[in-house]
């Protein structure tokens, strides 16, 4: 096991008051040496991300695990516009695919079987986080693509060390690079998924306003509490956004009631809506807000966008 730097040691007792104005650069120093995780032990780890979250609001990116086990939901579809949308609004952001279908990678026009390289040879310490962001298109916009190899992560990880931190830590080479950093999560409670709400400080639940939608959340729920209670503490739930919306259809105003049962308070306003056009944008390589900036579609993200910026300023 490697020993930890003597520094990290004479630290680590200190006070909570000196951990608050502790030097980040220090910490990351100990954390991540190239790409490579050093050993802690879970309680440690815990307490140092739940430093992180701390003050994460004053000087790092806020990151956003987008989240259901259900597939077809809108998931990806989200995490790309409102990305879209974030950096459009001039914030920089990085979108970290870790759903091994590759959706989100594809969506921004990133041929996935052609690259070498992405976030499962970060997980397993084979290249540093940073060596294998991609640019997108759009100014402000970049992505940590999947890639085929992604889909055997989750096994492969069992067996490592403090396996649930993996992406959290190494999150922290390149957190004071962005404003927002935006995780597709698979469609499951996997390993992986579990690794994005670790690295997470909040969650955004993307869910189809459909009767069949609302089956799995009481999973998903119990999911998010059993890793606050165990690896994340301070691990918050945005919110939840209706996707697919067609208010022709008396069930999706049912389903919108129902959700306020789950999430008293913390239903976005911004309701997306079933939409061809945000259908056909991914096929084109495109976030809707550069195939068809006029939808309805791409009205909804901005304006999910403009939530998400007023939740961040309400913290401040």
């Amino acid at each position: 096991m490697a020993s930890r730097p003597r520094d990290f040691e004479s630290r680590s007792s200190t006070s909570s008051d000196t951990w608050a104005i502790m030097d980040l650069s220090i910490i990351n120093k100990y954390l991540i040496v190239k790409g490579f995780v050093l050993r802690y032990n879970k309680k440690e780890l815990i307490d140092i991300f739940s430093f992180f979250t701390k003050i994460a609001v004053f000087s790092m990116a806020k990151i956003i695990a987008i989240v259901n086990q259900k597939g077809g939901v809108g998931k990806t579809t989200t995490t790309v516009n409102l990305g879209a949308y974030l950096a459009e609004a001039g914030k920089s952001v990085l979108l970290l695919d870790l759903d091994p279908q590759a959706n989100a990678t594809s969506g921004l026009g990133i041929e996935y079987q052609k690259l070498e390289d992405g976030i499962y040879e970060a997980l397993l310490g084979q290249k540093s986080l940073s060596s294998v962001i991609k640019k997108t298109s759009q100014e402000r916009y970049h992505i940590v693509p999947a890639t085929i190899a992604l889909a055997g992560a989750g096994i492969e990880m069992v067996s490592l060390e403090n396996r649930e931190f993996r992406l959290a830590l190494l999150l922290e080479e390149i957190r004071a690079d962005y404003d927002y950093i935006i995780i597709d999560s698979p469609p499951s409670l996997g390993l992986l998924t579990v690794n994005s709400l670790v690295a997470a400080d909040a969650v955004l639940i993307p869910i189809q306003s459909e009767y069949y939608a609302l089956e799995g959340l009481g999973q998903l729920l119990e999911t998010i509490n059993l890793v606050k209670d165990n690896l994340k503490p301070n691990l918050e739930i945005m919110g939840a956004v209706v996707t697919m919306f067609d208010r022709r259809n008396k069930l999706s105003g049912a389903v919108l009631e129902e959700l306020n049962k789950f999430f008293p308070g913390k239903i976005f306003k911004s309701v997306i809506p079933r939409s061809v056009k945000l259908a056909e944008a991914p096929s084109y390589g495109r976030s809707i807000l550069h195939y068809d900036p006029k939808s309805r579609g791409a009205r909804a993200y901005e304006e999910l966008a403009q939530e998400v910026i007023a939740l961040e300023s309400k913290a401040l």
